[in-house]
């Protein structure tokens, strides 16, 4: 049965997460479809054909893209090249808006139809780039309920998808099951520890986490910590946890993220969309980044709310701590966790709050994906 020919780009694992959902959903609605573009391994197995890896996009902050930014480019052109000749019915940019949306405006002048799949975040910084999507999208697919209304005021098409790991992931996720996996105790404190998935993240938080552990393990002896690794980088944590400071009861552990918030009491998180995975996993967080001090300074200005991590922008309020730059120190961090686990109280209260979020962003985003889709390919 033939379906339509989609390209798609996801620029990190998040996005390659993101997509391979969206892509069941389209498989399921078009058994025929076609999907090529750049893209990893949750894509690959719903069928998506690579051209490249998105290894190759996911570096982060202003002064990091700087040392890749000829290649990035050139990987962007050639790409640009080839779906110009090959005139592929959709192009879905998933998330990476410094990459897609460019993109997408060339392909949308050229009159293949755009669609871009998780709204950047100009509610949180960066509000000129509402225009940038003026021009590069027939239609938004947004994520969180709030931004359709925001995008519409701007002449913006958007529909509200609900957040795919809303349905992904349990409302009451089995937390002896996942210590099992993991061969982690049944019973005792099990802090998860996810320093981000593209190897500039992992190079500047993972050496401060499993210092934050080492610190905590000190205080709490009987405490053990899972930190989940991509393949690609596992053996780069491994060898930071061997020359560095790290706790004694440590399990890094192939992929498994998942299985690592849904085992853990608590997590130590990057800022990004880990956080709302945690969230979502209903485990009280400490969110955590530190990125190059130009990259900080350059960013820190347009930042448009005082909150940087999702649960908490979603929320509207401080309800899990951040300790950014300065402030993502090992005794700093390792103190955080501390006060977490010494308050069941204040635990239970958030775990509460996550599960309203969970309600709110859980829809049938498969099918209001499609249909959004459908209606464009009608256009």
């Amino acid at each position: 049965m033939s379906g339509p020919r989609a390209a798609l780009v996801a620029g990190e694992a998040s996005g390659d997460l993101l997509a391979g959902l969206l892509l069941q959903g389209m498989r399921q609605r078009w058994p025929g479809l076609q999907s090529t573009g750049i893209g990893g391994p949750q894509m690959a197995r719903q069928g998506f054909q690579p051209q490249w890896p998105y290894e190759k996009l996911a570096v982060r902050g202003y002064v990091e893209v700087l040392r890749q930014y000829r290649e990035i480019v050139g990987i962007r052109d050639q790409l640009r090249d080839r779906l110009l000749r090959e005139r592929p019915d959709v192009f879905i940019g998933v998330d990476a808006p410094d990459f897609n949306l460019g993109l997408e405006e060339q392909l949308r002048k050229s009159g293949i139809p755009t669609v871009h799949f998780v709204c950047p975040s100009i509610w949180a910084w960066r509000m000129k780039r509402v225009e940038k999507l003026q021009r590069s999208c027939d239609h938004v697919l947004c994520v969180f309920p709030f931004e359709p209304e925001l995008l519409a005021r701007h002449g913006v098409a958007a529909t509200y998808v609900g957040h795919p790991l809303a349905s992904v992931i349990p409302m009451e996720p089995d937390k002896a099951a996942a210590r099992t996996a993991l061969g982690v105790p049944a019973t005792g404190e099990v802090i998860a520890l996810l320093p981000g998935s593209r190897a500039s993240e992992v190079e500047a938080m993972a050496p401060r986490f499993l210092a934050a552990a080492a610190v905590l393990q000190q205080q709490r002896p009987g405490a053990w910590f899972v930190l989940p690794a991509l393949p690609a980088l596992q053996s780069r944590i491994s060898q930071l946890a061997r020359s560095g400071p790290s706790p004694r009861h440590l399990n890094i552990v192939t992929g498994q993220s998942h299985a690592a918030l849904a085992a853990c009491d608590v997590a130590l998180v990057a800022s990004g969309t880990a956080t709302l995975e945690a969230a979502l996993f209903k485990r009280p967080m400490v969110i955590s980044y530190h990125t190059h001090w130009l990259t900080y300074l350059l960013m820190k200005p347009r930042h448009l709310q005082p909150w940087v991590g999702l649960p908490n922008i979603l929320c509207g309020d401080f309800v899990v701590p951040e300790l950014l730059q300065s402030n993502a120190k090992p005794r700093l961090l390792a103190g955080a966790l501390r006060d977490w686990l010494d308050s069941p109280a204040r635990m239970r209260a958030v775990r509460e709050k996550f599960v309203s979020l969970h309600h709110t962003l859980k829809r049938d985003t498969a099918q209001l994906a499609t249909d959004a889709i459908e209606k464009v390919l009608a256009a």
